[in-house]
């Protein structure tokens, strides 16, 4: 069975609740912490694209990281400033992050992980 990982933070309720949700459905996985381990900007560039999601849907728009960032210097950022950002700042990543093969899930949405994973 190929290994599934998810980039998670434990004071995240989504995470939590996603966690709970691999178990439920049997899935077990490995817990990376995505603030102590973010991605790095090779895995972003593998990842952003087999995500099916845009580089700046990856933000976590909600978070402290990205309202010191500030949302003009955001929009005005390219894509390698983004990456950059991202790879630096776990918190600044939108979560949990799933990777299992070429299936990578950005954040919690239960009909999406179903469709993808089974369980």
């Amino acid at each position: 069975m190929t290994p599934t990982t998810v980039l998670a933070y434990d004071g995240c309720d989504t995470c939590r609740k996603a966690r709970k949700w691999l178990e439920s459905k049997g899935i077990s996985h490995t817990v990376r912490p995505i603030v102590s381990a973010p991605p790095t900007v090779a895995e972003l560039r593998a990842w952003v694209p087999a995500s099916g999601v845009g580089l700046r849907k990856w933000l976590n728009t909600s978070g402290q990281s990205y309202r010191a960032l500030g949302k003009t210097a955001v929009d005005a950022a390219g894509d390698e400033a983004l990456l950059a950002w991202l790879a630096a700042d776990g918190k600044l990543v939108k979560r949990p992050v799933l990777v299992r093969g070429e299936t990578v899930l950005v954040g919690f949405d239960p009909a999406r992980w179903e469709a993808a994973l089974g369980g």
